[in-house]
């Protein structure tokens, strides 16, 4: 699907919402959309990708109030990024920004966006916070630190450059980019994206990639506010551990690790990593500190939530290169074995003299 060329001057900002099967959460996104303070003028596409509830009646009672404002859109291919790519085709804007079904954007989300996209030409996307509403108390274990399958996003009061130089990613619930960018680096990739219920997908994440590796730059605005509502069902253990098993996976199937360190530092080349069945040397290393961490606070009667989430990040990635690794690779198991054992030891050798130049 190509990106549309035409772009109508009386719009300033198109909004691409998809949505599945939510017809209880969409009306209170769609109220927040169509309660934006002045600022600029903009367009709401919703795009019903296959909904089988009353999904049509509410996006129709929000074009009957709109003003002209909102946009009906169906997509049959089931997917967020199809959604979100039907969207992107049929949007009018030079800015095209992205919220979901269950997020509530604040008075002057559209107004700061397009503030922020005018004070910065340098920066080709822009993104911001995303708060809880939580709709049951959450648990004492969720803490901030466990907010990744919440899809919540707070990295505090500062701006904050999101570039190789820092691989910040940004969150699509409150996230807006240039239309130059998806003619550059393309759109959103369908086998990365939320499909149905699915949990743990990294779309976002991809196409920041991609704009990373173009030498593009994003910004994160603490400015930009929006809200998601929390629901029971996502405070529970077994929601994240669900969550993090597929986030695992999605990740393998980037080959993230390879290219993006937990310190949020600059990206790094696949090249630079040590590869046993498609994995990283170091996520094995990771699974077993993990597990070990994970026996201990249960040993100590710590809070191991953390821990076994990881875990099951870890082992979902490792699982997935391995299926990844059995289809494409033509070595067995004891060519791999040698194999890596070399690239190993040649790394650890070339460590050791650049340690002794210094």
């Amino acid at each position: 699907m190509s990106v549309r060329a035409e772009v109508d001057a009386g719009y300033g900002v198109s909004v691409v919402l998809s949505t599945y099967n939510r017809a209880d959460r969409l009306p209170f996104a769609l109220d927040a959309l169509l309660a934006q303070s002045q600022g600029a003028a903009y367009e709401v596409i919703v795009v019903d990708n296959n909904s089988t509830d009353s999904t049509r009646a509410v996006i129709d009672h929000a074009i009957a109030r709109s003003d002209g404002r909102v946009r009906y859109l169906f997509e049959p291919r089931q997917g967020l990024s199809y959604g979100r790519n039907a969207g992107i085709a049929a949007a009018r804007s030079p800015i095209i920004a992205f919220s979901d079904d269950d997020v509530r954007v604040a008075p002057d989300w559209i107004a700061q966006l397009k503030r922020t996209f005018d004070a910065h030409p340098e920066f080709d996307y822009v993104g911001g916070r995303v708060l809880p509403r939580w709709l049951a108390p959450p648990p004492r274990w969720l803490t901030d630190a466990h907010w990744a399958p919440l899809a919540l996003q707070d990295y505090g009061d500062q701006p904050i450059v999101s570039s190789c130089e820092r691989a910040v990613c940004l969150v699509g619930a409150n996230l807006a980019f240039r239309r130059r960018v998806f003619d550059v680096v393309g759109l959103f990739t369908p086998s990365l994206g939320r499909v149905k219920d699915g949990i743990g997908s990294t779309e976002d994440h991809d196409m920041q990639l991609r704009a990373w590796k173009a030498g593009m730059r994003g910004l994160y605005d603490p400015g930009l506010c929006a809200e998601a509502d929390v629901t029971p069902d996502r405070l529970t253990k077994s929601y994240h551990r669900r969550w993090h098993r597929g986030h695992g996976r999605h990740c393998a199937m980037m080959r993230l690790r390879e290219l993006v360190p937990a310190d949020l530092g600059p990206l790094k080349e696949p090249e630079d990593a040590v590869l046993l069945f498609g994995a990283p040397a170091f996520v094995y290393s990771n699974l077993l500190r993990t597990g070990y961490k994970w026996i201990r606070a249960l040993v100590l009667r710590q809070d191991p939530r953390f821990y076994f989430h990881q875990f099951h990040h870890e082992w979902s990635y490792i699982r997935t290169s391995l299926k990844i690794f059995s289809k494409e690779s033509t070595r067995g198991a004891p060519a791999e074995l040698v194999r890596f054992s070399r690239a190993y030891l040649r790394k650890k050798r070339a460590a050791r003299l650049t340690r002794c130049g210094a």
